[in-house]
């Protein structure tokens, strides 16, 4: 159902500096936007249907979903070459969410029981794809300490080779923590959605 979009490969610009010693820096740098989608109805089989049809496509496949995160992972790591060994000097990686979400432009004049059911939805979908950014910056991270705790190498060109292949697996294991946080939100979706909406009708029953 809900589901992180193809994101792309985080790229590592190779550079060496011969520069002395001092302590290895590190930088994640994570931004977050958010983009909406227009649906309309009256009906909740019709709000459906809209977002069936309107919602956005992950990479790959032609499925339209309630929301979406498109993630894009960059970043570059310099090194320090002394005394005939490479090491870090520094790394910095980024993560750019960019959050998917519906919205109800013709909600006025709508039902309180449909509206009602629409805020627990729309809620919901919010806070999933806000999970997902933040999967993506903790595993941004996750990256960045693995790379930091690199051994020194005999030469920059195989520090690079190591760095490549934490951010390659960084990647793979991001692919992993997702894929698993949308089956389970999955499974427990209808469950999630119940609680959700009769904590709003008794809220709304007690402020009456």
């Amino acid at each position: 159902m809900l589901s992180v979009s193809r994101y792309m490969p985080l790229l590592l610009g190779f550079s060496m500096a011969v520069a002395a010693c001092g302590p290895a820096a590190a930088t994640v740098i994570a931004t977050r936007s958010y983009s909406y989608f227009a649906i309309k109805g009256k009906t909740a089989d019709q709000l459906d249907q809209q977002l069936s049809a309107n919602g956005p496509t992950a990479s790959g496949s032609s499925a339209r979903h309630p929301g979406a995160t498109k993630i894009r992972f960059g970043g570059d790591a310099t090194y320090v070459q002394a005394g005939g060994r490479c090491r870090v000097a520094s790394a910095k990686v980024t993560v750019h969410t960019q959050i998917i979400l519906p919205r109800w432009t013709n909600r006025k004049g709508a039902s309180k029981q449909l509206s009602m059911i629409w805020d627990a939805l729309s809620s919901d979908i919010k806070r999933h794809e806000e999970r997902h950014a933040e999967i993506a910056r903790n595993q941004a991270r996750a990256m960045e300490r693995q790379i930091l705790a690199l051994p020194a190498q005999p030469s920059c060109e195989r520090m690079q080779e190591l760095v490549t292949d934490v951010s390659t697996r960084g990647i793979e294991e991001h692919d992993r923590l997702q894929a698993r946080f949308d089956r389970i939100e999955a499974v427990n979706f209808q469950s999630r959605m119940m609680r959700l909406l009769n904590n709003r009708i008794r809220i709304s029953g007690g402020a009456r």
